[in-house]
């Protein structure tokens, strides 16, 4: 069951705080009440320790690589199995850790370990390293006597990861390179070249053809009002960054990036591969499904997702089955819930979901490899657009000058 952080007052007015198991927040609270305490607050904690408070910082703190990630745990996964002292080990890795980061997260964990905190809860004080997936699964390691294997499945998750995130990066490296250079090249031709023949233009006393005049128009504009124009576009970057922190903009703009065309079909197969994945390891180490699913839901890192899986996890709290609560949500492929049935019906439903993860990240790769030989055609014809606009804006005039010259 979930373990739960409470804050309340007893009849004295006195202020009671502690740990609790309990299906439901609702459920500890007739507890509490029924024990003569008035709860005040009551919080989900996945590493079953009380979140800890952080003075106020201007900036946020950079987060380990993923690399850094992995290289931690199969070094932990190694020296678990061999039986060194916690504390010893993460001690010896915090020396040695390459990331500045991760020195800093691990100093303070061994700090906490040896004030008697539990690994988890010391990870858990470090989120902006540690997420609360492998917080949850280094607090189910230590109750089941099992920390080398949790290790062992994290550096595993994690490099399925990496391995991911650096085939996306490779797909759109090219797109990305050619529509800088066309910014770059749009830049510099109203800003240089375009005003050059204008002034070539003025010259001849003559009504210019529309795509030119539209051409000196933009130009002119670029001219007269970069600066403005560059305030307009940091302005709307840092506003675009800020909105899309915020709650409503994260929800909206996740939401947004599944049905972006070509793109969004992969981010989507990218995320039931995320949500098997980290699911079948939750369901693998014995994490109880309604915890599972509120670590994946952290896990999936896409905020409208994690709303549905947070659906899901209602109703599998209020007594329906994984199967029917997937299926109302809408999200999931005929695929995934269909071994989300099968699953259940034969105990196996971490098997079937490594399955599923494998499949789509199969899928994604397939459509990575792919992902540029859709999007150059797109490509193709904006550098064809642009430069069929820039010929008839700057070469009509001199025809229609030419043929004025030759008729005399």
């Amino acid at each position: 069951m979930p373990m739960y952080y409470y804050k309340g007052r007893n009849s004295s007015g006195e202020l009671i705080e502690g740990r609790s198991e309990s299906g439901t927040a609702d459920m500890l609270a007739s507890r509490l009440m029924a024990d003569g305490i008035m709860p005040t607050s009551i919080e989900e904690q996945l590493a079953a320790v009380p979140k800890s408070k952080r003075p106020l910082q201007l900036f946020s703190r950079k987060k380990a690589s993923l690399p850094d990630l992995i290289m931690f745990s199969r070094q932990m996964y190694s020296l678990t199995k061999a039986g060194v002292p916690i504390i010893r080990a993460i001690s010896g890795l915090a020396e040695t850790s390459p990331s500045a980061e991760l020195k800093s997260a691990l100093t303070a964990v061994v700090d906490d370990l040896t004030s008697g905190i539990e690994l988890a809860a010391a990870m858990g004080r470090q989120g902006h390293v540690f997420s609360a997936l492998y917080v949850s699964m280094i607090h189910v390691g230590e109750n089941t006597g099992r920390l080398d294997l949790a290790f062992e499945q994290l550096g595993r998750y994690l490099e399925l990861e990496l391995d991911t995130q650096q085939r996306i990066k490779q797909a759109l490296r090219y797109p990305t390179i050619v529509m800088i250079a066309m910014a770059i090249a749009i830049t510099v031709i109203n800003l240089f070249v375009v005003p050059a023949f204008a002034s070539l233009f003025a010259s001849f006393r003559a009504e210019l053809p529309l795509p030119t005049r539209i051409l000196i128009f933009t130009s002119n504009f670029f001219v007269h009002y970069w600066p403005h124009l560059l305030v307009l576009i940091i302005g709307s970057v840092i506003f675009f960054f800020r909105w899309r922190e915020s709650e409503p903009g994260k929800l909206a703009w996740d939401g947004f990036k599944l049905k972006i065309p070509i793109i969004g079909t992969i981010i989507y197969r990218a995320l039931l591969s995320r949500f098997a994945r980290s699911f079948a390891m939750c369901q693998r180490s014995g994490v109880p499904i309604s915890t599972s699913l509120a670590v994946v839901a952290n896990a999936v890192d896409n905020a409208k997702v994690a709303v549905l899986v947070k659906k899901m996890r209602e109703g599998v709290e209020r007594g329906e089955n994984i199967s029917r609560t997937a299926h109302n949500t809408g999200m999931f492929s005929p695929l995934v819930l269909q071994m989300l049935v099968v699953g259940e019906e034969t105990g196996q439903l971490d098997k079937l979901l490594d399955e599923v993860a494998d499949f789509y990240e199969r899928e994604v790769d397939y459509d990575l490899k792919r992902l540029a030989q859709n999007i150059e055609p797109i490509l193709i014809v904006a550098m064809g657009a642009m430069v069929l606009v820039l010929a008839l804006g700057i070469f009509m005039p001199m025809w229609k000058l030419a043929a004025v010259a030759g008729g005399h």
